[in-house]
């Protein structure tokens, strides 16, 4: 049991009839405390040198889950990694003025909001360029909602090319892009947005928002100077990812119920030690639970799905290469990868083990128990 499991073990109940949490939120807790657990099935592996056996639990597969999220990132950006034109690539941050979090706390439908907006002006920027051709640059758009400090901070990341296709087949390259622009353009492609999900008092907060970011609001598009592949494995990193992984959890303190955890500012890259009460820790990392079958990716212009003119696009990797880079994607591939060894290697003999059976949905029985029947079956008494 890692520490992150341990916390919310250890509060269970009190999460559960105290802060109610939306379903979503319950069946992911259910799926992160119960990840590696053997009761709830796996795979037994047995060496036919020296007979050696090795119990692998399944695992929950929650992004929520620092385990399983991490794998889901690497999944993802795999993903990506294939849709990716060779050309170069810039890394977007769209942020929103403080006084508009709350709104999407409380209707987390309003996140629709900010891929609408980032996709209307980056086609805007690109089209007014030209008129005619229309030019369609492909991009990928990844929501985040926290900072961190773990705080609910909704933004979203975007990874787009440096250049878009014109209606006659004509490539154009794209290095400047108009930053007073975005900034005006995705402030107000955000707020009318809003404006028609909002009730009519909404119009107050719009003019004070008006007011407070007279320039818009904050757009990070600074040239990146990377390859395709670079900016692939760089803004990976904002795919999939848990919340807080455990390295990021210094201290659980049971008997003052606290939590420590440190992190380095976003400004000035300064370390910072905070220490919270355990049920405000938990509800700052709850919050950032989707909802279920809610995308937090999403494709757009010449990466979008239905795009036609897709297969006339140099990729960054080729087809030939789906199959290898997926091999790469596997459990026991990852594992050599990661941490330096083979998962199913038997550690007597160096044989590689074989699967001798599955368990899934079987009684629940201890580990030993699992470990003496798988024995007896294939050793004998």
């Amino acid at each position: 049991m890692n520490i992150l499991q341990k916390i919310f073990c250890d509060h269970y109940e009190e999460i559960k009839y105290t802060l109610h949490p939306r379903p979503s939120v319950i069946q992911n807790i259910d799926r992160m405390l119960h990840c590696g657990d053997p009761s709830f099935g796996g795979a037994m592996y047995g060496c036919s040198k020296c007979g050696n056996l090795k119990f692998v639990p399944f695992r929950c597969k929650s992004r929520f889950c620092p385990t399983c999220g991490a794998k889901y990132s690497i999944d993802r950006t795999t993903s990506m990694a294939f849709k990716i034109i060779n050309v170069k690539h810039r890394h977007c941050v769209f942020t929103i003025a403080d006084e508009l979090r709350s709104y999407f706390l409380q209707d987390r439908s309003l996140l629709n909001c900010l891929f609408s907006a980032v996709r209307s002006v980056i086609l805007r920027m690109f089209h007014k360029d030209n008129q005619t051709e229309l030019f369609t640059p492909g991009f990928i758009l990844v929501l985040h909602t926290f900072g961190r400090d773990l705080k609910w901070n909704p933004h979203i990341h975007c990874l787009l090319s440096e250049g878009g296709l014109g209606k006659s087949g004509l490539w154009q390259a794209k290095s400047h892009f108009n930053y007073t622009f975005m900034r005006s353009s995705f402030q107000t492609a955000l707020l009318n947005e809003l404006k028609k999900k909002l009730p009519h008092s909404f119009k107050e907060v719009v003019s004070q928002v008006y007011k407070n970011s007279r320039d818009g609001f904050y757009v990070y598009a600074k040239p990146n100077r990377c390859k395709p592949k670079q900016v692939i494995n760089y803004i990976g990193r904002y795919l999939g990812r848990p919340v807080i992984a455990t390295s990021r959890i210094d201290l659980y303190n049971s008997i003052d119920d606290t939590v420590t955890f440190h992190y380095n500012r976003h400004e000035d890259d300064h370390y910072v030690e905070e220490t919270l009460p355990s049920m405000d820790f938990i509800k700052r990392l709850i919050r950032h639970i989707p909802e279920k079958h809610f995308k937090q990716v999403r494709y757009y212009g010449l990466y979008a799905r239905s795009h036609i003119e897709d297969y006339k696009l140099h990729h960054a990797i080729h087809s030939s290469m789906h199959k290898f880079y997926l091999s790469m994607n596997r459990w026991r591939d990852c594992i050599s990868l990661s941490f330096g060894y083979d998962p199913i290697q038997c550690p007597c003999c160096n044989q590689k083990m074989e699967l001798l059976e599955i368990y899934h949905n079987h009684k629940r029985v201890p580990l030993d128990e699992l470990y003496r029947k798988a024995k007896e079956k294939y050793h004998g008494p």
